[in-house]
C-alpha cells in the first residue's frame, strides 16, 4: 500500500521558507539547533508532585507554563499540546514577518498528531464517570477532548482562515502532514501552508506508552514538543530567495509483523524515483531513532543503502526522547539546522525516514540548499 499526495505535475515543487520549534531544548529554533547539533541530553527528573506517571525521567520542554508563554488571554482551559502548537505557530509567523505573501484567507494549517491530547480525553471521560451525574462535566474542557482542537485553536488564535486539517498518523504524522500540505498547494486550495506536528508529555500518555511498550524498548524516555514549517510554491513572490529546502517527494508504506526492513527499502526507492534523486546525491539521512527492533532494522536498511557516513551525518533524535507524532517534524528541523551550520554540497539531498512500530513507514526527500 502506498500513500502520497496527488499534486498536479505542472505545479512547481513546494519549498520550505521558514520554521520554528518548541522542544526539550527550549522555546525557539535557535535553542533547538544549538541543542540538537551539540547532542545535549534533555532528560530531566520529574517532580512527583506534578507528574504521576510510571517513569521518573522524561524530556519535557523546560519551564513551559502556558500563561507565562502565551499570556492569560485564551489560555484558561487550554491543554498542553494546544499550547505547544500555538507557541510554535506564533513564533513561525513572527519570524516570517512580512515574508508571508498569502493573506490569512489563503493560509492553511496542517497539524500532525497521534490522538490529540490523551490526557484531555481521559480527564473528560473520567469526570463523566465519577461525577454525581454523567453530564456534570466542565463544558470548557470538552473541546480539548476533540482530536483537532489544537489545529483549530491555532487558527483561531492567529487568524488563519484557510483550510484547517488535523492528521492523525503516529510517528509518521509529520511526513503525512507534509504530504497533505503539498496537496493543498498543488490543488490551489492555499497559497501558503503552515504544517508540522505536536506531541505533549502527560501522565495519560506515559501510562499508555508504558503498557504498550515492548520489552526491547524498555527504558525509552518520552519527549514532547512541536515543530512547524512554512510551505510555499517555489514560484511565489520572493520564495526562491528565502527557500531553505525544496520538497522533492513524500511516500509511505505499511508493513506487517515486527520488521519494517522490506517496506522501508521499497519506500526509500520510491521516494528517490519520484523525486528524481540519484542515490549519490543524498548528503544526509535522518533516522527516526525508534527504540527496539524496528528502530534497529530501520538503521540497518538505511546504512546498507547509503553508508554509515551519510546516516551518521544527520543529528541524532535520541537526545529529545520519543516525541512520537512530532518526531518526523523534528527530524526535518534538525536537517535544516544542520544545513545552516554545515556546508552541504550544492543541490545536496537530505532524506527523512520515519518508522512507527504500529506498521507504517514514511520517507521524504528534500533538496538543500535551494539557492
Amino acid at each position: 500500500m502506498t500513500l502520497s499526495a496527488t499534486v498536479s505535475t505542472a505545479a512547481p515543487r513546494p519549498v520550505i521558507t521558514a520554521w520554528s520549534a518548541v522542544s526539550p531544548f527550549g522555546i525557539g529554533r535557535d535553542e533547538f539547533v544549538a541543542g540538537v547539533l551539540a547532542g545535549e541530553d534533555t532528560s530531566r527528573a520529574l517532580d512527583p508532585g506534578e507528574w504521576a506517571g510510571p517513569d521518573s525521567r522524561a524530556c519535557v520542554v523546560p519551564g513551559f507554563e502556558l500563561r507565562e508563554v502565551l499570556g492569560r488571554k485564551g489560555t484558561r482551559s487550554m491543554d498542553r499540546v494546544t499550547g505547544l502548537a500555538a507557541t510554535a505557530v506564533r513564533d513561525l509567523l513572527r519570524d516570517a514577518g512580512d515574508r508571508r505573501t498569502a493573506s490569512d484567507e489563503e493560509t492553511a494549517l496542517v497539524l500532525g498528531t497521534t490522538t490529540g491530547s490523551a490526557q484531555s480525553m481521559m480527564d473528560f471521560t473520567r469526570a463523566s464517570l465519577v461525577g454525581e451525574r454523567p453530564f456534570y462535566v466542565d463544558p470548557s474542557l470538552m473541546p480539548n477532548a476533540v482530536m483537532n482542537c489544537a489545529a483549530g485553536q491555532c487558527a483561531i488564535r492567529h487568524s488563519l482562515k484557510g483550510p484547517n486539517t488535523t492528521i492523525a498518523g503516529g510517528r509518521v504524522a509529520g511526513l503525512s502532514a507534509l504530504s497533505y500540505a503539498r496537496g493543498l498547494l498543488g490543488s490551489g486550495r492555499a497559497r501558503t501552508v503552515l504544517y508540522g506536528a505536536a506531541e505533549e508529555f502527560s501522565n495519560a500518555r506515559a501510562w499508555l506508552d508504558h503498557h504498550r511498550r515492548g520489552e526491547d524498548a524498555a527504558g525509552a524516555l518520552l519527549g514532547e514538543g512541536c515543530a512547524m514549517f512554512m510551505l510555499e510554491a517555489a514560484d511565489s513572490p520572493g520564495a526562491e530567495g528565502r527557500a531553505l529546502a525544496e520538497v522533492l517527494a513524500v511516500e509511505s508504506r505499511v508493513y506487517f509483523g515486527d520488521d519494517p526492513h522490506e517496506a522501508l527499502t521499497a519506500c526509500v526507492e520510491g521516494v528517490l524515483r519520484r523525486g528524481g534523486v540519484d542515490p549519490g546525491e543524498v548528503w544526509a539521512v535522518s533516522t527516526s531513532g525508534l527504540a527496539g527492533l524496528a528502530g534497529e532494522r530501520e538503521r540497518e536498511a538505511l546504512t546498507a543503502r547509503f553508508g554509515a557516513e551519510v546516516v551518521d551525518r544527520a543529528p541524532s533524535m535520541q537526545a529529545i526522547g520519543d516525541t512520537a507524532a512530532a518526531s518526523a517534524a523534528f527530524q526535518i528541523a534538525a536537517l535544516l539546522g544542520l544545513a545552516e551550520r554545515a556546508t552541504p554540497p550544492s543541490g545536496g539531498v537530505a532524506l527523512v525516514s520515519s518508522v512507527d512500530d504500529n506498521g507504517v513507514v514514511a520517507c521524504a526527500a528534500l533538496r538543500l540548499p535551494v539557492g
